[in-house]
């Protein structure tokens, strides 16, 4: 198992507003909208994160259902609907929801031990710090010729 203790992923600005973020050798190209000046090369990283709730949320229900032997349908789906904070440049609230052919009754408990297993959910839970640094690189001087 990975030590999920730590994790590192590094975003490359690819100019506009385009970012090429890498993590454990995976490539994701990050960009914003034509409409909101990008080139829609690629998710915003506010879906990113919406994203990142729903993938995580869906394989917490993919865990729990396993480890009380209950086999999950490929339907189930996982949504996460951002709502914006007034007119802040925040998100004040992620609706998610779960939708599966599985009946609600089944489906209840999984969600409820599920909440307890979503290492995205839980950090937002309980609002992480956040320390911003900066580090210099050495400039490239050499000379094209």
């Amino acid at each position: 198992m990975s030590d999920t203790r730590a994790i590192a992923v590094e975003a490359v600005y690819r100019g506009g507003y385009s970012a090429e973020v890498s993590a454990r050798g995976h490539r994701i190209t990050v960009d914003e909208p034509v409409a909101d000046g990008g080139a829609d090369s690629g998710p915003m990283p506010t879906e990113l994160l919406c994203a990142s709730i729903a993938s995580c949320f869906c394989l917490a229900l993919g865990h729990v259902a396993a480890k009380h032997d209950v086999t999950l349908p490929e339907d189930v789906r996982v949504g996460v609907r951002a709502e914006r904070d007034g007119r802040a440049l925040r998100y004040g609230r992620f609706a998610v929801t779960v939708s599966s052919s599985l009946p609600r009754a089944a489906m209840q408990p999984l969600v409820a031990r599920a909440e307890r297993y979503c290492w995205v959910s839980n950090t937002l839970a309980l609002a992480p710090a956040l320390d911003f640094s900066i580090e210099e690189t050495a400039k490239d001087t050499t000379e094209v010729p």
